[in-house]
């Protein structure tokens, strides 16, 4: 019904041939221009959204696939949820990219043959962003990586395990600090 509204709204009203002689064509040429002033705009309107929505594709593109190439090489990953780990469709997948596409937060689902989870990523974009940054490739620095599987374990029961990709230590490695002498001030 809206449709119809908007439709009959741009729609000149039927006029007869004896009032269409006598209308003035400065009036037919202020229709005219209205009329192609308002598909312009639509159209620059609806190109730009498609352009933000590639770019933002893109980013999510180069973000996903860098995380990927970090989670294949992580050995708890691969106990977690095996190997071959499968993204999962962009679709599911959220994006938030800041106004100046310099830093993004990311999220998207992932599966193997033991388990599923989902990635949760921050990274920053290295370099200078240019005239034109839709245009060339991005290198993004991730700084917070965590992953979320979901396992079945025995008897049925799902096993829910939390992941840091980014942390070089493992807790076993750290050791509490006996040599340090505290000073007094």
């Amino acid at each position: 019904m809206l449709a119809r509204r908007l439709s009959s709204f741009f729609k000149s009203p039927p006029t007869s041939k004896v009032s269409s002689a006598a209308k003035s064509v400065d009036e037919e040429k202020s229709n005219s221009f209205g009329r192609k002033a308002v598909s312009f705009v639509l159209i620059t309107v609806t190109g730009g959204v498609a352009l933000s929505a590639l770019d933002d594709l893109a980013i999510y593109h180069s973000c996903s696939s860098k995380a990927m190439e970090k989670a294949s090489k992580n050995q708890a990953v691969i106990d977690a949820i095996g190997e071959p780990i499968k993204k999962g469709p962009w679709y599911n997948a959220s994006l938030a990219v800041t106004h100046q596409r310099h830093s993004v937060s990311c999220t998207f689902p992932v599966s193997g043959p033991h388990g599923n989870g989902i990635f949760q990523l921050k990274a920053v974009r290295n370099g200078d962003p240019g005239w034109f940054p839709f245009l060339g490739p991005r290198d993004w620095e991730i700084l917070i990586m965590d992953a979320r599987f979901h396992v079945p374990g025995n008897e049925g029961q799902q096993q829910t395990l939390k992941i840091n990709l980014l942390d070089p230590f493992s807790p076993s490695d750290c050791k509490a600090c006996t040599d340090c002498k505290t000073q007094v001030s």
